[in-house]
């Protein structure tokens, strides 16, 4: 079977790129980073430099949700090797004992991290796989600090349609870094999905938060776009909110519409670029 490179004419440094941008956006697209990191670690290991171990650490997790048991241990040992000492990687082993079901042994395993170091966070969000009845308390009670706790969190209560509490996480993740985009992108999804004006109008004015912290954040542009849009058509609201949000909507709209014909038109580009250097090399220049 060909490999994803052969495919799709990709080589490692992009690949190697397209999983850093995937962690710094906090993507958990599972299958396709197993996809991709798997080619790449098991390929072209060698080529990585020191990029080679959270490459390891992000397909490991990868892997667990995908139930790739086997890939997960080799990335676990490679960093067991390479760490020995680690808590991060201990965390790791408690992550992989609770995706085989194995909860008791990873409750062992992480009050032995804490045995260890009793001011260690870096353990503590492996404790939010814990049974969750007894998530809020283990979260709350032990790392109020730990932003990967707070977020990793929200999103148990985004599964469990507790949206109250997920808003409430994400909260307090914006008081602790209120330039992180996509916390407020995150936090206004939240908001709208409770709906009620009140919460559409948070929604609105986050979602625009996102966008001034990163104005390439096409999420926060359809996000803003829907909410001012649901607001506007609203009876309940006055003629000015009206007003005001179906100008908000029109400028979201236009801002869509002009990055979509700029994608357009670099696709266009990169499509006759590539046809022209097919050409040319095909007839020998």
């Amino acid at each position: 079977m060909a490999s994803l490179s052969e495919m799709y004419d990709v080589g490692w440094e992009e690949m190697r790129d397209k999983l850093r941008k995937w962690r710094e956006d906090n993507c958990r697209n599972s299958e396709q980073i197993v996809d991709v990191g798997e080619e790449l670690i098991s390929e072209h290991s060698s080529k990585l430099g020191d990029d080679i171990w959270i490459i390891y650490e992000q397909v490991m997790i990868a892997a667990l949700d995908c139930s790739r048991d086997d890939l997960a241990l080799t990335c676990l040992q490679e960093l067991r090797k390479q760490f020995p000492d680690s808590h991060r990687v201990k965390r790791l082993t408690g992550m992989r004992l609770e995706a085989l079901e194995r909860y008791d042994d990873a409750n062992k395993h992480y009050d032995a991290i804490l045995q260890e170091d009793p001011t260690n966070t870096v353990g503590s969000p492996a404790w939010l796989a814990a049974p969750r009845k007894n998530v809020t308390c283990l979260c709350l009670s032990r790392f109020v600090g730990d932003q990967e706790a707070w977020h990793e969190l929200s999103e148990l209560y985004i599964n469990e349609h507790d949206y109250g509490k997920a808003a409430f996480c994400l909260e307090e993740l914006m008081m602790t870094n209120p330039h992180n985009h996509l916390y407020c992108e995150q936090y206004a999804e939240v908001k709208y999905t409770q709906g009620g004006m009140e919460n559409l109008e948070l929604a609105r004015k986050y979602f625009a938060q996102a966008l001034r912290l990163n104005n390439r954040n096409m999420r926060a542009l359809f996000g803003l776009y829907m909410s001012a849009s649901h607001i506007a058509a609203s009876p309940k609201v006055s003629a000015k909110v009206k007003k005001d949000n179906i100008k908000y909507a029109a400028w979201a709209a236009a801002q869509i519409n002009r990055a979509y014909k700029v994608s357009i038109e670099m696709s266009y580009l990169d499509s006759t670029f590539h046809c022209f250097y097919s050409f040319f090399f095909f007839i020998g220049y």
